[in-house]
């Protein structure tokens, strides 16, 4: 379903811009244009700067140029992706295929040379926004709750409270098929099945194995479950 002229515009009311760029004059003008169209924007002249403001205001978007002072856009970028998934449009001055890749592989989202429109800027942050948007909406449709215990599905984190549990890929899956079926009863050969693949060849008691993992990781008492319990002879069930 297409975007309304209204949705657009609370998209904008709510987005907040980080600009890092070290030429004043690109600087402001990028800032002028964005606040006409009702964006929040911040701004910082140096990748130092831009690192502090990006990690303390949480902007929606961050527009970085490629060539900064203190520390480089492509640093910068890496650094962000380390713990965020920000959308990043990187300018530069230098256009080559090979620059392009670079910045795109070092994490940016887009790629915008100078010179520039501002209308086409303006676009390509709209584009931005809006994909983040859908991905957001898309994540927190993704989340499975029991609890203070949360999974999310698009991120592969599993929260404990306030704190984040580190499981195996299979310690995740088999967490999250229970999840999935939170309140039901299910056997081995389900979970073998629906976890590790119809074509898996070795013991059922490995879903045992990993079940007693993920106690150690969630229950308050490993010994005594109250969140995964055992039905014996038929399986296991996580508790509503």
């Amino acid at each position: 379903m297409p975007w309304t002229v209204n949705q657009c515009s609370r998209i904008q009311a709510m987005s907040k811009i980080l600009i890092v760029e070290d030429e004043a004059t690109v600087r402001e003008a990028l800032a002028q244009h964005l606040r006409g169209e009702e964006y929040e924007v911040i701004t910082a002249e140096d990748g130092a700067q831009g690192l502090k403001l990006a990690r303390e205001a949480s902007p929606d978007l961050i527009i970085l140029d490629l060539m900064l002072p203190e520390l480089d856009g492509l640093s910068l970028c890496r650094m962000l992706r380390r713990d965020s998934d920000v959308p990043i449009i990187m300018l530069t001055a230098r256009g080559t295929e090979m620059d392009r890749i670079v910045g795109l592989e070092t994490g940016a989202d887009d790629y915008v040379v100078k010179p520039f429109s501002l209308g086409e800027l303006l676009a390509r942050v709209r584009a931005q926004l809006r994909r983040a948007g859908g991905e957001k909406r898309a994540s927190a449709a993704a989340r499975l709750q029991s609890g203070n215990l949360t999974l999310d599905l698009v991120a592969r984190r599993v929260i404990l409270g306030d704190a984040e549990l580190k499981l195996t890929h299979r310690e995740f899956d088999l967490l999250a098929e229970l999840m999935r079926n939170q309140g039901a009863v299910l056997s081995r050969d389900l979970l073998l099945s629906r976890v590790w693949g119809y074509d898996y060849v070795g013991d059922s008691h490995t879903v045992d194995v990993h079940i007693r993992w993920l106690r150690e990781k969630i229950e308050d008492d490993p010994s005594a479950p109250k969140r995964i319990t055992t039905l014996r002879g038929v399986g296991y069930r996580l508790e509503g």
